[in-house]
């Protein structure tokens, strides 16, 4: 059973399925390219681990929208390869190319080399970030923790680097499964204890990416993502039982029903699912986030509301964050970004 809390930020009461006024609202990579004030930021602090592991760097970006737009949502600054130095895996993240790993794991070897994550070792930046993160927004928005999930991550150490094909992780997971099961072993609990940490330093609620699980036919991702995302929220929950936990897979249309079963609170929709099938699908006690087009942002201001009102609409007025199906595109428009987040406020049930 879950205490009503009127004193608690707005995106957090929602995240619990507490009754609100309005649907809660922020964007995902809202602290980014298309802002002048994280560009010229950039060009003090070139290196993105710079930006995300230099604790008053970090913070500043964290804290860039909220100053412009106010959002309900403040989001930790991160990457989600951000723990791999931790568990042993050489990485770094290249400016408009992402993460690269140094020696992708391929080999039983590199696997048993690997180290369990003690983030308070290994990344103790993320408790200073956080907790003043917490300190700056207190009651006014919700401080979100960052991770990646175990697909996700795997894909991206396996591959060496962002891919279009997948084709080695596929390979591997084809070929030789028992290796690539236990690297997303090791990679679920790694998440699972850097989730717990964040919670720990001042995450109110955690997101998850799955960015490439959506990659996978439904067979899949019932065999390589499912089980490990259920793995690094079972042992979460365990430890943080109301601590909200939202699921992200890009290009989730073939797999929301899978998704559903992942012991998520809240599931962050995609544009290319209908917010209400979307509903339907899910059923009424998971959540939805979302899930406008970050294009419509290039719209005019007309057309940006009717389809703000026609997501909110269609998600009904329990459960539901605003949000962008993905992430704000870097060429958008400041003003209408600022006139999303005015647009959603203004908004009653």
């Amino acid at each position: 059973m879950v205490t009503m809390t009127q004193d608690a930020p707005l995106l957090l009461r929602a995240a619990r399925g507490e009754s609100v006024d309005r649907p809660p609202v922020w964007m995902m990579r809202q602290a980014g390219r298309y802002m002048k004030a994280y560009r010229d930021l950039r060009e003090k602090y070139p290196s993105f681990r710079e930006r995300s592991e230099i604790p008053e760097v970090a913070i500043e970006v964290s804290l860039q929208p909220w100053r412009a737009f106010g959002p309900d949502g403040v989001i930790l600054f991160s990457d989600i390869v951000t723990p791999m130095p931790g568990m042993g895996i050489d990485m770094d993240i290249a400016e408009g190319k992402g993460p690269i790993i140094h020696e992708p794991l391929r080999t039983q070897a590199q696997i048993d080399a690997l180290t369990p994550l003690n983030p308070e070792e290994s990344l103790p930046f993320i408790k200073t970030i956080l907790k003043a993160l917490r300190a700056e927004v207190g009651n006014q928005a919700t401080v979100l923790g960052f991770v990646g999930a175990p697909w996700t991550l795997a894909a991206y150490a396996v591959e060496g680097k962002g891919s279009k094909t997948y084709s080695v992780i596929k390979g591997m997971a084809f070929s030789d499964p028992a290796l690539l099961h236990q690297i997303l072993s090791k990679f679920a609990d790694a998440i699972a204890t850097y989730v717990g940490y964040q919670i720990d330093c001042g995450a109110q609620v955690v997101q998850m990416f799955d960015s490439w699980a959506g990659q996978l036919c439904p067979q899949d991702y019932e065999t390589f993502a499912l089980p490990y995302q259920k793995q690094v929220i079972q042992k979460v929950k365990q430890t943080h039982p109301d601590t909200p936990f939202i699921l992200l897979v890009s290009g989730s249309a073939g797999v929301m029903k899978q998704m559903a079963v992942s012991g998520a609170d809240m599931i962050s929709v995609d544009w290319t699912v209908d917010m209400a099938e979307a509903r339907a699908i899910l059923g009424p006690d998971i959540g939805v986030q979302g899930n406008m087009d970050p294009g419509v942002l290039f719209g005019s201001k007309d057309f940006i509301r009717d389809r703000i009102y026609d997501t909110i609409r269609k998600a009904g007025n329990h459960k539901h964050i605003m949000n962008l199906g993905h992430g704000i595109l870097p060429t958008t428009p400041e003003e209408n970004a600022a006139f999303f987040f005015e647009t959603v406020k203004q908004y009653r049930y």
